[in-house]
């Protein structure tokens, strides 16, 4: 990981047109080659962003971030106060509680409580990002990218989301759902979640282990 703090401009060119405006801010690069710039704010989520795969161009005073979709990011450093590099090498995932571990085991078992006609293509599939919880099949040939929570918060639709980008690189997997299953959606997460086109369900940990015989409840 390469971290710089520095003075800088940022100029974004792409979907759409952005503008960061000169201030000093942290520039972040990742083993994979994503670049993120983050002010002194606004918790984990970046101002900007590239995800992987990228190119770097590394001129006298600016970076030209490229990625095969055509997407531009010029950073201009005005002026750099640090700049260090560090090997973090492997790390080995977020360890979920167990509740949330075997809710998701469980669903993976039986993805079609989910959704009707979900078949299970793997678990903790890898992104640069980290492991997705589970990706399956749907009847229609899309593939269904999933994340479970024990209680289904802004946070974690803003990771599925990441998750989704990122896997958006990989022409293999064709075309891409979200789904975010949880005991629990909070009604800020599913306006959200439904705002970018996730599916939002809500599932009965205890019916799953056989306690229960409730029917499920779905939120399309």
């Amino acid at each position: 990981m390469r971290l710089i703090v520095a003075r800088c401009t940022v100029d974004y060119a792409g979907r759409l047109e952005t503008r960061l405006p000169e201030a000093i801010r942290l520039v972040m690069v990742k083993a994979d080659g994503c670049v993120a710039i983050h002010s002194d704010g606004g918790a984990y989520k970046p101002l900007n962003w590239m995800n992987s795969p990228n190119t770097i161009e590394e001129l006298t005073d600016a970076w030209v971030v490229r990625n095969p979709k055509g997407e531009t990011m010029t950073i201009l450093f005005h002026e750099i106060f640090y700049e260090s590099a560090h090997e973090l090498g492997i790390d080995p995932g977020l360890e979920k509680d167990g509740v949330e571990k075997q809710l998701q085991e469980l669903l993976a078992a039986s993805p079609d409580v989910m959704e009707p006609g979900l078949v299970l293509l793997r678990r903790e599939h890898y992104t640069a990002l980290g492991p997705v919880d589970i990706l399956c099949k749907d009847p229609n040939g899309n593939t269904v990218v999933i994340e479970v929570k024990r209680r289904g918060e802004i946070d974690g639709v803003e990771q599925l989301t990441r998750y989704l980008a990122d896997l958006a690189n990989d022409p293999t997997l064709g075309t891409l759902r979200g789904m975010f299953v949880a005991q629990s959606i909070k009604p800020q997460a599913r306006t959200l979640a439904e705002s970018r086109g996730i599916m939002c369900v809500e599932v009965d940990y205890d019916e799953l282990r056989g306690k229960k015989s409730d029917d499920w409840t779905l939120f399309n």
